[in-house]
C-alpha cells in the first residue's frame, strides 16, 4: 500500500484527468438511481404483484439506506482507505443492482434496494474528498463545478432515460445501466487512484452512529410516509416523530459530551463549513423541491408525456451545466459571496416567474425559465462547494464531505415532502373556497351553461368538479413557487457570515509519473 504524496507543480496532469473521469462516473451513477427508477414504479408494480403503498417501499428503502451510511463514509475511508471503500462501494452497488433487476418479488427488490443504498451512500461524500485533494486552490473550482454537473444531472435525465428504458425495453434495465457505468469506474479507480493513509486509532462511536442512524430513519420514514398516512392523524407517523427528535436529542448530547465523538464536534467551529451546511440545506430544498413540483406539473396538469416532460426540463440542466463551467473559472477572481448571491437572486426570479403561470403556459417560457433556474443552481453548488472545504482542514475533510452531502439529502427529503404536503392540503382548502362561489346565482354561470355545462345534470356538475380541481391545483402549485421563492430570498442574508478563504494544504492521490 502506498501513501499519499505531496502535490507539486508537476502533478500528474493525464493521470489526475484519468482520476476525476471515474470518480466522475461513480457519482453520475449513484445519482442517476435517486430519480431513475420512480417512473418504472407502475410497471415493477405490475410485475411484483404489489399495492400501491407497498411499491413506494422500493424508493423509501434507498432512500433511508443511502441517508444511515452517508454519515460514516469518513469514518471507513480514515480505517480502510478511501481507495478500498470507494472500490467496495462501486462493486456493491453495481451487484445490488444486478439482483434489483433480477427481482421476482417485492421483498427482494426492496431488500436489493437496501443494498442499493447502502453501498451507493459512500460514492458522492468520497469521490467529493479525492477531487477536493487532487487539485490546488486555484483549480479547484472546475474541479467543483465537474462534480456538481455529476450530482444535478440525475435528478433532471433520470425521469427522461427512465422513462424510455422502461417503454422500449423493460423496467428491469433501469437497474442493469449500471454495469457498464459501474465497470468503467471501478478499473479506472484500480489504475489510477492510490490508497490514502490509514488511521490506526479511528474507532466507530457505535452509540453515537446507532442515534444519529436512527434520528435519520425515523426523520426519512416520517416524511416519506407521512403524507400518505395523513400526518399526524396516524399513530405511525407519531411514533416515527417522537423516535426522530429523542434519538437526535441523544446525538447532540453526546456528541458535545463524550471523549471521541462520531462527529467531530469540532467541524462546526469552522465558520464556513457551518454556514455552508446551511446553505446546502437550502439549496436542496429549493432545487430539487422545484423538480419534484415540474414533473407532475408537466404531466398532469399540462399533459406532457414522460419523455416529452424530461426533454422540455432538459435546458434546465443545460443552465446547470454552463454556469458551473463558467463559475469554475470564476472562482479565485470574483468574491465567493457575490456569485452566491448572483445564484440565490437567479433562483428567486425564476420562483417568482413561475407564480404567474398556467397551464396554458408556452414551452419557450417553460425552457428559458427552467434555463435560468439551472443557471441560479450553477452560480450557488460550486462556490458553496469550495468555500465550505476551503478553511476545513484536510483531516477532517473526509468527515465533513458525509455531513455536507448528507445536510443537501435531507433538505431534498423536507422539501419533496413539505411542497408535496402542501399540493394536497391547499388544493383541497383551495376547492372549498372555490366551490362556495358555485350557486344558482353566479352570472358566471350564464357563460358555462352556453357552453353545454349545466350544473343541473350529473356530467355538469362533474365537469364543474373538474374544473374546479384544476383551477385549486394551479393556486397550490403558485403557493409553493412563492414558497421556494421567499426562501431563496430569505437565505441572501446567510452571505454576510461567510468568510474569505485561505489557502489549504493539498494532497495528490493519483498515481505519480515516471
Amino acid at each position: 500500500m502506498s501513501n499519499a504524496t505531496t502535490a507539486s507543480p508537476s502533478a500528474p496532469i493525464a493521470n489526475r484527468g484519468a482520476i476525476t473521469a471515474c470518480v466522475i462516473l461513480s457519482v453520475i451513477m449513484q445519482a442517476l438511481d435517486t430519480t431513475i427508477a420512480n417512473v418504472a414504479l407502475p410497471h415493477i408494480q405490475g410485475d411484483v404483484s404489489a399495492s400501491a403503498d407497498q411499491i413506494n417501499w422500493v424508493l423509501t428503502s434507498y432512500i433511508v439506506a443511502a441517508a444511515i451510511m452517508t454519515p460514516p463514509s469518513g469514518f471507513l475511508s480514515a480505517k480502510f482507505g478511501r481507495k478500498r471503500v470507494l472500490l467496495v462501494a462501486i462493486a456493491g452497488f453495481v451487484a445490488a443492482s444486478v439482483l434489483c433487476g433480477l427481482s421476482e418479488s417485492l421483498n427482494q427488490i426492496v431488500g436489493f434496494r437496501l443494498l442499493q443504498g447502502l453501498f451507493g451512500a459512500a460514492l458522492v461524500p468520497l469521490s467529493q474528498g479525492i477531487l477536493l485533494d487532487i487539485y490546488n486552490v486555484e483549480e479547484r473550482g472546475r474541479a467543483m463545478a465537474l462534480f456538481g454537473v455529476s450530482v444535478m444531472v440525475g435528478p433532471v435525465l433520470g425521469p427522461v432515460i427512465g422513462g424510455w428504458l422502461t417503454d422500449n425495453i423493460s423496467w428491469r434495465w433501469v437497474f442493469y445501466i449500471n454495469v457498464p457505468i459501474g465497470a468503467l469506474a471501478f478499473f479506472g479507480i484500480v489504475v489510477y487512484v492510490t490508497e490514502t493513509k490509514l488511521d490506526a486509532l479511528a474507532k466507530l462511536d457505535l452509540f453515537g452512529f446507532g442515534m444519529l442512524s436512527t434520528a435519520i430513519a425515523a426523520l426519512q420514514l416520517f416524511l416519506d410516509r407521512g403524507e400518505q398516512l395523513d400526518w399526524f392523524y396516524s399513530s405511525e407517523i407519531i411514533i416515527e416523530a417522537l423516535v426522530c427528535v429523542c434519538a437526535f436529542y441523544l446525538f447532540i448530547v453526546h456528541t458535545f459530551t463524550a471523549e471521541r465523538s462520531f462527529v467531530n464536534p469540532r467541524l462546526f467551529l469552522d465558520q464556513n463549513f457551518a454556514v455552508s451546511m446551511l446553505f446546502i440545506f437550502i439549496v436542496g430544498v429549493t432545487y430539487l423541491a422545484s423538480l419534484a413540483l415540474m414533473t407532475p406539473y408537466l404531466q398532469t396538469l399540462m399533459g406532457y408525456p414522460v419523455v416529452t416532460a424530461g426533454i422540455v426540463m432538459g435546458p434546465r440542466g443545460l443552465g446547470t451545466m454552463f454556469c458551473m463551467f463558467l463559475v469554475g473559472r470564476l472562482i479565485g477572481k470574483v468574491d465567493t459571496r457575490f456569485l452566491l448571491f448572483i445564484g440565490l437572486a437567479l433562483t428567486a426570479w425564476a420562483m417568482y416567474d413561475m407564480t404567474g403561470w398556467t397551464p396554458d403556459v408556452s414551452q419557450w417560457t417553460l425552457i428559458s425559465v427552467g434555463f435560468v433556474q439551472g443557471a441560479g443552481l450553477g452560480f450557488l453548488f460550486v462556490p458553496l462547494t469550495t468555500i465550505a472545504f476551503a478553511t476545513l482542514p484536510a483531516q477532517m475533510r473526509g468527515e465533513g464531505t458525509g455531513l455536507y452531502n448528507l445536510s443537501r439529502n435531507i433538505g431534498s427529503s423536507v422539501g419533496i415532502s413539505v411542497v408535496s404536503m402542501l399540493i394536497t392540503e391547499n388544493t383541497q382548502v383551495n376547492h372549498a373556497n372555490i366551490a362556495a362561489y358555485v350557486t344558482p346565482f353566479n352570472r358566471y354561470f350564464d357563460a358555462t351553461a352556453a357552453q353545454g355545462i349545466s350544473p343541473l345534470t350529473a356530467v355538469g356538475r362533474a365537469t364543474l368538479d373538474g374544473m374546479i380541481t384544476t383551477q385549486a391545483t394551479i393556486i397550490a402549485y403558485i403557493d409553493d413557487f412563492k414558497l421556494l421563492m421567499l426562501m431563496s430570498i430569505c437565505a441572501i442574508p446567510l452571505l454576510v457570515l461567510l468568510r474569505k478563504p485561505k489557502a489549504p494544504p493539498v494532497v495528490d492521490h493519483s498515481v505519480a509519473m515516471e
